[in-house]
């Protein structure tokens, strides 16, 4: 047993493993002893060089806090930080370099970020401030080339910038290629990119290949795959168990593969948010009187009727119900009409029809959907032009531009 004197006294050695922060801080408690091990060919540690060692890495640690207050410092002052978020921001990037990080931002700035929402970027994603200035810039090239603008896109990537630190030669170029052979032409891309970053994200082999494969297996017209994959892309960026799921109660809710609605229900019932949405959909419905069955027919003539707002669907119906007197069941068999603005076409184009029947121009109230689903110039046709003579300012009340006290 080797020992070693201590102010006198006899203690047993055990084993000094060197850097470790336990046993630096065990050194530093005997300070002026002298630790010595020799046995075999183990080499002597004196006290003195690990009291030495324990001076270096207080010095490091000194270094390491000034590196940090100086990130934090350029973080608020060049990037727009608040000094909260510039704490949390320095635990994922030591900024080392300032002319790189300098030639980052003013990257970012020709590229038309705003200062808001370079702070925003840095923010979600510190470690752009250490990126290549020659990796990002043939990302935005390449985007600006398929029609993106700077505008979109800045504002696209500091909302979601996970996509930009894919690689564009292993990840977006190859997503891209197959995108366009899907979509036929690049602004379907870019749409499709407007909805959802996680296009250039995730590998298309990994979930969207397979399940549009699925949909094709079904006979789903190439219209309506693009039409899902152009405006609701996040419904196929599922896991093809989960997606094929999906598809397998939508049909079972009796929609046919080959329509439009098909894939209008499949994005209607996907997802967790969704899921919510619908729920919420289906308490406001309840409490406008609608039975079970009417909501599943209404679901059936127009699934994004389940994605709406509980304000949208009460105040849309507060007016139809209350104000014009349709029956809310009758609303139910025609649930488009919920999908109308309503200060822009379904007011205005209530206001000419009550404004015609006060005036005995009209005897008996047209139907809910013969009001509001014919496009602008049919209305018009009908409701107005037909009733310039007897009522030669309709157009403008029907425009908004007189009261009806005025006509």
């Amino acid at each position: 047993m080797f020992a070693v004197h201590l102010r006198n006294k006899l203690f047993p050695i055990r084993e000094i493993f060197a850097g470790s922060s336990a046993s630096l801080h065990k050194i530093q408690l005997l300070d002026g002893a002298t630790l010595l091990r020799n046995y075999k060919g183990k080499i002597f540690v004196g006290f003195s060089s690990l009291s030495e060692t324990g001076k270096k890495r207080q010095e490091f640690v000194k270094k390491l806090e000034k590196k940090k207050s100086e990130t934090v410092s350029y973080l608020i002052n060049s990037c727009g930080l608040s000094p909260e978020t510039a704490v949390s921001a320095s635990e994922k990037v030591c900024v080392g370099n300032l002319r790189k990080s300098n030639s980052v931002l003013a990257l970012l700035e020709k590229q038309g970020f705003s200062r808001a929402q370079i702070a925003t970027l840095v923010r979600k994603r510190p470690t752009i401030l250490v990126a290549k200035e020659k990796t990002l810039l043939p990302k935005f090239e390449f985007f600006q080339s398929i029609g993106l603008s700077k505008d979109i896109l800045a504002k696209t990537i500091s909302r979601e910038p996970t996509f930009f630190t894919r690689s564009l030669e292993n990840q977006i170029i190859p997503n891209y290629d197959f995108l366009k052979s899907v979509l036929g032409t690049d602004e379907r891309v870019v749409a499709a990119m407007k909805r959802t970053s996680w296009i250039f994200c995730d590998d298309v082999n990994n979930s969207l290949s397979p399940n549009i494969k699925v949909l094709r297996e079904l006979k789903v017209p190439e219209s309506c795959i693009k039409l899902l994959l152009t405006h609701y892309p996040e419904a196929l960026f599922r896991k093809t168990d989960e997606f094929r799921a999906y598809v397998s109660k939508v049909l079972e809710m009796g929609f046919s593969p080959l329509k439009s609605m098909f894939v209008l229900a499949l994005h209607a019932i996907s997802g967790d948010a969704n899921k919510l949405t619908w729920a919420r959909c289906y308490q406001s419905y309840s409490n406008w009187g609608w039975s079970e069955d009417d909501i599943h027919m209404a679901f059936r003539k127009h699934p994004n009727c389940m994605l709406m707002s509980q304000e949208k669907i009460s105040e849309t119906m507060d007016f139809l119900v209350n104000k014009m007197g349709w029956n809310s069941r009758t609303i139910a068999a025609c649930p488009t009409v919920l999908l109308f603005n309503l200060k822009s076409r379904i007011i205005p184009r209530c206001s000419v029809i009550e404004l015609l029947s006060s005036r005995g121009l009209i005897t008996k109230r047209p139907k809910l959907s013969t009001v509001l689903v014919p496009l602008e110039k049919s209305f018009l046709e009908r409701f107005v032009v037909k009733y310039e003579k007897e009522v030669p300012e309709l157009l403008d009340f029907y425009k908004g531009k007189v009261g009806v006290q005025e006509l």
